[in-house]
């Protein structure tokens, strides 16, 4: 995905140890890139060949950020609204029942939840990804979904 395009925007993982030792090397692995043909998600380094993923602009309805709140820190996520019938996308919530996701993030819907990467071990720029979005598909909305406190 080799795009010159200014408005690309491009975020990588931050390169751990772990990469070595998983079998992925010291390169520069993308966790998230928004260009002309769409938004790649990148999978856990561990695991990243298996779990990356690309959605082209036709298949998607929105960009969503989300968070989970959880017993420590809280954890941000990024994901996908697809139309209706595209393709399965690989990814660690591929596996993941409806009734799985309704106790892991109620707030947020089952498939997005399933075409969404976690924002760990390294950084979303919001304006810049707001930026991406209007630069090449500015029909596609942005959202922020937020999580209600639980009482």
């Amino acid at each position: 995905m080799a795009d010159p395009h200014p408005a690309v925007y491009k975020a990588y993982f931050t390169r751990t140890p772990f990469q070595l030792l998983a079998g992925v090397g010291w390169k520069r692995l993308v966790a998230f890139c928004v260009d002309s043909t769409g938004i790649l998600l990148g999978g856990a380094p561990a695991r990243y060949r298996a779990q990356t993923a690309f959605v082209p602009w036709e298949d998607i309805t929105s960009v969503v950020v989300w968070q989970q709140r959880m017993a420590g820190p809280s954890m941000n996520y990024v994901g996908v609204h697809r139309r209706a019938g595209a393709p399965e996308l690989p990814g660690a919530n591929r596996k993941m029942t409806p009734a799985q996701a309704a106790r892991t993030a109620p707030h947020v819907e089952y498939e997005l939840l399933r075409a969404s990467r976690p924002i760990n071990f390294w950084r979303l720029d919001p304006h810049r990804l707001q930026a991406a979005v209007d630069s090449f598909a500015p029909n596609v909305p942005v959202l922020v979904y937020q999580q209600p406190h639980l009482r």
